[in-house]
């Protein structure tokens, strides 16, 4: 019998091993030189911890709020595409695990099973992704359908204005099946020349006219809060607050969209110094470890999103294997805090990390 994994990074091994090429592939691939893929991982290297000793830590509290919603670490869910592809029961299994976890879940648009489906597997905080479609009334209905199902935020995905170019779905001519979320609305079959029907798909609906006007539009189909996904620079963090989003995640799209964008890591604290504190700031983008979560918090971040590790677990061991994963980063993140020194999420600051060019000026 395998050993139980030991870390997150194992679960990628085992998710290899249990997919085939094309939908491993799909998941843990990035953009052309897959550079930012590496970054987002490799960043996290470049911040060491500063330990605080003689600190009470014998009891460690990582509750945290994320839009007023209670959640047991600030460890949540990203918002990956097409579940099933993984594992037969899709969202529906990581849902669950979600709300075992007591986190909330960001449920893709692209997802294999359905907002309503997701909605109704179990009682837990859930948030909807949204894409905009050139056929916005499309996009409207599946708003719409979030908000009615009990969804408490949207969380809208900005950086896609056309599909990055991942060169091993174009290699392994990467098909998917039909959305069940746009099962009535639109048909999802496209074909491309030779290379990923997904991106031909991609290239036929996604709106990239999308700007800084259409957050209106989206506010007056809902009322629900709203988050931008895909926030690098200070600039569009300083824009977003301007046109009264909710919140901000940063993100790189998983280096899936444009290859030698900055790791995520890397641009976090620019964007909080931006923000200001005027909207929550969330981290999506390489977490795979508890000090990963822990530098993302210290450098200012609400809470991390995780990802690839999450459909990893999946594909491996199914709702457990999802449940596994958050529980590691969440002991993960335990130990680290009490090794540092910090005893509740609020007592991490900046004073708690370093950076390498912070480390390079000290010795100056």
């Amino acid at each position: 019998m395998a050993a139980e994994p030991v870390n997150v990074q194992e679960y990628q091994e085992l998710a290899r091993q249990a997919l085939p090429k094309m939908y491993y592939d799909f998941y843990a691939g990035g953009a052309e030189d897959e550079h930012t893929l590496r970054e987002n991982v490799k960043a996290f290297s470049r911040i060491t911890i500063r330990s605080r000793i003689l600190i009470d830590v014998s009891h460690i509290n990582m509750s945290t709020s994320i839009l007023g919603y209670n959640i047991s670490a600030p460890i949540m869910i990203a918002p990956t595409a097409m579940h099933k592809l993984a594992h037969p029961e899709g969202e529906v299994a990581t849902a669950k695990a979600a709300a075992a976890s007591k986190t909330i879940m960001v449920l893709s648009f692209s997802s294999s099973c359905t907002i309503e489906e997701v909605a109704s597997s179990c009682n837990a905080v859930r948030f909807f992704q949204l894409y905009v479609y050139k056929q916005r009334d499309v996009s409207a209905c599946l708003v719409q359908r979030a908000e009615k199902n009990g969804y408490k935020a949207i969380v809208l995905t900005v950086d896609t204005p056309r599909l990055g170019r991942r060169e091993a779905d174009i290699k392994n001519k990467m098909t998917a099946p039909q959305l069940k979320n746009l099962e009535g609305l639109m048909s999802t079959v496209a074909s491309s020349d030779g290379g990923s029907d997904l991106e031909a798909f991609a290239s036929r609906t996604m709106d990239s006219s999308l700007c800084w006007k259409d957050i209106d539009w989206l506010r007056s189909i809902t009322k629900l809060p709203i988050l931008i996904k895909g926030v690098l620079t200070a600039e569009d963090a300083i824009k977003a607050v301007e046109v009264g989003v909710d919140g901000i995640v940063i993100s790189n799209h998983g280096a899936r969209q444009l290859d030698y964008a900055p790791a995520t890591i890397s641009v976090l604290e620019e964007v909080v110094c931006a923000v200001g504190g005027k909207v929550p700031v969330l981290f999506d983008g390489g977490v795979r470890r508890g000090t990963d979560v822990f530098k993302a918090l210290a450098l200012g971040a609400q809470a991390v999103l995780v990802g690839r590790p999450v459909i990893f677990g999946l594909a491996a061991k199914g709702e457990y294997g999802v449940k596994h994963v958050i529980g590691m980063l969440k002991d993960e993140l335990e130990l680290t805090m009490a090794l540092a020194g910090c005893p509740s999420v609020k007592d991490i600051t900046r004073n708690h990390v370093r950076i390498e060019n912070e480390r390079l000026q000290s010795r100056i």
